[in-house]
């Protein structure tokens, strides 16, 4: 089985300056790793084409989900943002200011190659990398209630064309109710 790392996923996971992406390590040398080290459990995403590969964090990645408390609600922060240029804004919310603890693991978000392909991004690979999760626990992360939505609405608007699934809808407002990612 062969990784790629998309180039929507790099520039995402890879951004210099930015201490909430993946630290320690070039772009090349993640893409080696999952290539070379199997992971050490293999979960099933939310649709066919999409599997998360759990793999013991080797860097000094943070936890990218922080519980909002009285003590940090103070430190988040809201805009419209938008992933990509061809992306309509959505509102988001994150902390700024905060040290959250290094992640025991990186949850590697992989599409198949024909998922890819249908959203325009062709690869030679079997697996394209299009996000990572850096968790305290080997588990996955719930999917964001607005990249739910995204992915509803189908490739054009920068999803995946799959449904909403109610029930995996509300258990993702639940979890992100209570927490918020970081900026550093």
């Amino acid at each position: 089985m062969s990784i790629f790392l998309t180039d929507f996923a790099r520039t995402r996971l890879f951004r210099p300056n930015r201490r909430n992406t993946i630290q320690d390590i070039t772009p090349e040398q993640f893409e080696r790793h999952l290539n070379d080290t199997p992971p050490l459990k293999v979960l099933d995403g939310y649709a066919p084409f999409c599997k998360l590969h759990v793999h013991r964090n080797w860097t000094s990645t943070r936890c990218l989900a922080v519980p909002i408390t009285s003590d940090n609600r103070h430190l988040l922060r809201s805009d419209y943002e938008a992933r990509t240029p061809d992306e309509l804004a959505v509102l988001v919310r994150w902390f700024e200011g905060l040290e959250p603890p290094v992640a025991e693991y990186l949850v590697v978000i992989l599409y198949d190659r024909e998922q890819l392909a249908k959203e325009g991004t062709p690869i030679d690979a079997d697996w394209g990398v299009v996000g990572c999760m850096y968790t305290m626990e080997p588990e996955e992360t719930p999917m964001a209630p607005i990249t739910m939505l995204r992915n509803a609405l189908g490739v054009e608007e920068g999803g995946s064309g799959v449904p909403i699934d109610r029930e995996a809808y509300r258990r993702s407002v639940e979890f992100w109710r209570t927490h918020a990612n970081w900026r550093g």
